[in-house]
């Protein structure tokens, strides 16, 4: 049976449903669900743009009526029943909306984006993210999806480090020290990344610095560290792994600014 509307339901959703979904016998469940995006706006996502679309998904061969403008159907081998949340208008349960969400994402930026503010916003946890995400054997993202889970659950520090010094040495820049320990009014601090001869350090940070205990800590760390004379800058680990060049960039300047010479033969990235 098709479930009665809830209040929160939006109309352009249930006709996504009723228009698009595969003919089935009367009185049974329509095999279609809003899905992705928009059935993380109807879980109750926020903070992030709607792309203007109403996405459905529909099981792989199942034949659904091709949509109307403003709606775009996604076939997926990936459709179980038990997906989908049949309290008002059906949609995929969140954790599978996410990862369904990210394939879809226009950009490898809007789809590292969508995996943390679900998780941020508790509209799903990690371990329900990685086993949805099991079931995708092959699409171009399945890496990314990955080392990006691993980023939020904050199990990537020292892996982020290593990416950190492969990057400056394909830069050219000096190698940096690693796990250094700071003495300053506030006790001895460790560093993810120093020069001492420049006296410029980096801190690579994970999503779970944004908590606001971390986020204090981080800040009086911080500023202590840089009234010792040292500069500190901070990359956070998604800004390194999707957009490097510019905070590389920003590296490099603070080096040039302390004092290091690059050689002339130097590799430019």
């Amino acid at each position: 049976m098709v479930a009665s509307p809830q209040p929160s339901d939006r109309v352009d959703w249930w006709l996504g449903i009723l228009e698009c979904a595969p003919r089935a016998a009367t009185g049974s469940r329509p095999r279609a669900a809003v899905a992705g995006l928009t059935a993380l706006i109807a879980a109750g996502l926020s903070g992030i743009a709607d792309d203007g679309l109403v996405h459905i998904a529909a099981p792989k061969s199942s034949h659904p009526v091709p949509p109307s403008p403003g709606f775009r159907v996604h076939e997926t081998r990936r459709w179980r029943d038990e997906d989908i949340v049949t309290v008002g208008v059906p949609r995929a349960r969140p954790e599978v909306a996410t990862i369904q969400a990210a394939l879809w994402a226009r950009t490898d930026r809007e789809a590292t984006l969508l995996l943390v503010a679900t998780v941020q916003q508790r509209l799903t946890a990690i371990d329900p993210l990685v086993s949805v995400l099991e079931r995708v054997k092959r699409d171009r993202r399945r890496s990314l999806l990955r080392s990006v889970l691993v980023d939020v659950a904050g199990g990537a520090h020292s892996l982020n480090e290593l990416d950190f010094a492969a990057h400056c040495r394909a830069r050219g820049l000096p190698e940096p020290d690693r796990q250094v320990v700071v003495s300053s009014a506030r006790g001895d601090s460790y560093l993810d990344v120093r020069w001492r001869r420049w006296r410029v350090v980096v801190e690579v940070d994970g999503v779970g610095h944004l908590q606001p205990d971390r986020w204090i800590d981080d800040s009086l760390r911080h500023n202590e560290i840089a009234l010792g004379g040292d500069t500190v800058l901070r990359i956070p680990s998604l800004g390194l792994r999707l957009d490097p060049h510019r905070h590389l960039d920003a590296v490099e300047r603070a080096l040039r600014q302390a004092g290091w010479v690059p050689s002339p033969a130097r590799p430019r990235v």
